[in-house]
């Protein structure tokens, strides 16, 4: 049995796609679904249970999870970088994951665990998946700072050599739907882009960068979890890991590459900053990803145009967006 928490949001359901990709269906999913629309991302998958994330924690801590557990994926949290209540991103991202964590290591189960890029803050420390980075990152959100605390109590604890925590980078594809305004630009302007309105990138408010030539490490949601199953196979590689695509691209790269996949001319316009993103934004994040030829990591990523043109024709624009069964 696998468990994936937070196995109906964006990464965790495209997770547990890759796993039935696998020949895999004994999958327990933990999540809170409530009144959102991630139930969508189950509707063409395979497991053999769902569990909301508060009964999950309780039979957890009462024991009385007692199934051969064969590898545990940690997606479950909050994902929102705009999230403000901060004690809510305290029991949710950092307490909830020390549990899981606990939990996995007591049974000697493998974990990958979900971490973040924007711990990486402005980039002024760099983008190594080092430890020694780890020590002097700090986020420009409360969501990062989140998931930096519990990069941090693993190292304290001496537990990051027994695990994969996980860097994602700026992920997109498909599964993202539900995600609101915490979706990708590519989903976010698609449906506008089909009504003949332009892509509004953010005009430059930093010296060194023009009007949408910031640049991000964008990484296709496929490429993510195919690292995480490998990883899942090797055991042995722990610690903090990035997982981008190791080229950082300007927002007009990849707006020119949506209007690409979709045929048509490209129509960009420009807006101011808006002020609460001011002092907070970053202008270049590039994962370092040396890690992969250290350890064998054989995965090939897709390009950001390749990535691009596969999300945009062979989900956006079909009647059913979601992954499907088989590819």
């Amino acid at each position: 049995m696998y468990i994936v928490t937070g196995g109906a949001g964006f990464i965790g359901s495209a997770m547990v796609w890759k796993l039935n990709q696998m020949g895999i269906d004994d999958i327990l999913i933990v999540d809170n679904l409530a009144s959102s629309e991630k139930w969508k991302n189950l509707v063409n998958r395979r497991f053999t249970e769902y569990l909301h994330r508060d009964v999950f924690q309780k039979m957890v801590e009462e024991g009385k999870i007692d199934q051969k557990i064969d590898g545990i994926i940690h997606m479950g949290a909050c994902s929102s970088t705009t999230e403000r209540d901060v004690d809510f991103l305290m029991r949710n991202n950092v307490n909830y994951s020390k549990m899981v964590c606990r939990f996995a290591m007591e049974k000697g189960i493998r974990l990958i665990n979900a971490s973040s890029a924007a711990t990486y803050g402005s980039g002024e420390c760099g983008f190594a998946d080092t430890i020694e980075t780890a020590l002097k990152l700090k986020p420009l959100n409360a969501y990062g700072w989140s998931k930096q605390l519990f990069d941090l109590w693993a190292i304290r604890e001496k537990r990051i050599g027994s695990i994969a925590s996980v860097k994602f980078f700026n992920v997109y594809g498909p599964n993202e739907y539900h995600k609101g305004d915490m979706r990708s630009v590519i989903c976010k302007v698609f449906a506008d882009i089909q009504k003949g309105l332009p892509i509004r990138l953010f005009k430059s408010d930093h010296p060194d960068y023009g009007d949408g030539e910031s640049l991000r490490d964008f990484v296709y949601v496929k490429d993510c979890v195919n690292v995480m199953w490998w990883l899942m196979e090797h055991p042995d590689v722990n610690g903090i890991i990035n997982i981008g695509s190791g080229k950082a691209r300007s927002w007009n790269d990849l707006a020119k590459a949506v209007y690409a996949a979709m045929e048509l001319p490209v129509n960009i316009e420009y807006f101011d900053m808006p002020e609460s993103l001011r002092g907070k934004y970053q202008y270049f994040t590039e994962a370092v990803m040396d890690w992969k030829e250290k350890v064998g990591c054989d995965v090939k990523f897709h390009t950001l145009e390749e990535g691009i043109a596969d999300y945009v024709r062979n989900y956006m624009m079909q009647n059913d967006p979601h992954l499907e069964q088989v590819l």
